[in-house]
């Protein structure tokens, strides 16, 4: 890519208040676009903004049909961004802002791909946790300004994380694990771990441990990771308390006031 360090200042200028740079859209390939992203792990690292993990996003249908966008992607986690299930946030200080009903794994050992099978996946998962994934809307949202969307972090904002449980793959089935998804108390939708990846969360963990091989990275013990949307995206549009209720992991509950 041409001007790439010049693309780089752009995207960190903007997580620091600076203009959204749509003037990127049509310069870079998903590839290029997901090296700035990568490359701006150091920045954050340099302030003092240690990475949590990643997240996959776009890996169930009602997503991707939702926004038309075609095909998963993946994006960091910091840990400014993890918020404790229960709290108060104010909705003023984001722009645009959603949620999404997730599973947050933790990784029990290192994964490296390439070619990284669904057995490994599933055995290096430590815990699992009921989850949210708060999203801002930065900027345009469709086909053209996809690879503008990834270096700006695929729309990650935070992440709400409920109680831990360690992972028994002998007894929990991702795959089966339903969450309902209820605002002010009232149900809105059900969905099931086989809408990610058409298969089940582990499947994310796999897809995304030999995506990071491709830019000479792994998925590292410790890290966390929220595995995708069960269901479509909620906008937070006015005050409201979001919860996902995880069957059998519980809930992970925000309230936006």
């Amino acid at each position: 890519m041409k001007d790439f360090e010049s693309a780089l200042e752009d995207f960190w200028q903007a997580r620091n208040g600076g203009t959204y740079p749509n003037r990127w859209e049509s310069a870079m390939s998903a590839e290029d676009a997901c090296r700035i992203n990568l490359a701006l792990i150091e920045r954050h690292a340099a302030q003092g903004e240690r990475q949590a993990g990643w997240k996959v996003g776009l890996t169930s249908r009602a997503v991707r049909e939702q926004f038309g966008l075609p095909e998963p992607i993946f994006a960091v986690l910091y840990e400014m961004g993890r918020w404790q299930s229960g709290k108060e946030w104010p909705r003023d200080a984001l722009t645009r802002p959603g949620w999404e009903n997730e599973l947050c794994l933790t990784m029990g050992e290192t994964l490296r791909g390439p070619g990284l099978g669904l057995e490994a996946a599933r055995g290096a998962i430590a815990s699992v946790a009921p989850a949210m994934e708060i999203i801002e809307t930065r900027g345009p949202v469709g086909l053209e300004s996809f690879n503008t969307m990834l270096a700006d972090n695929g729309q990650q904002r935070a992440f709400v994380v409920g109680e831990t449980k360690e992972f028994d793959p002998a007894r929990h089935d991702l795959g089966n694990t339903s969450v309902e998804v209820f605002i002010d108390g009232e149900p809105q939708d059900k969905a099931f771990g086989s809408a990610i990846m058409e298969s089940s969360p582990i499947t994310s963990i796999q897809w995304l441990a030999n995506q990071l091989a491709k830019f000479d990275r792994s998925l590292e013990a410790g890290q966390v990771v929220m595995t995708g949307s069960f269901t479509r995206q909620f906008a937070i549009d006015r005050p409201l308390t979001a919860e996902a209720r995880f069957d059998p992991f519980g809930s992970a509950i925000a309230t936006f006031v």
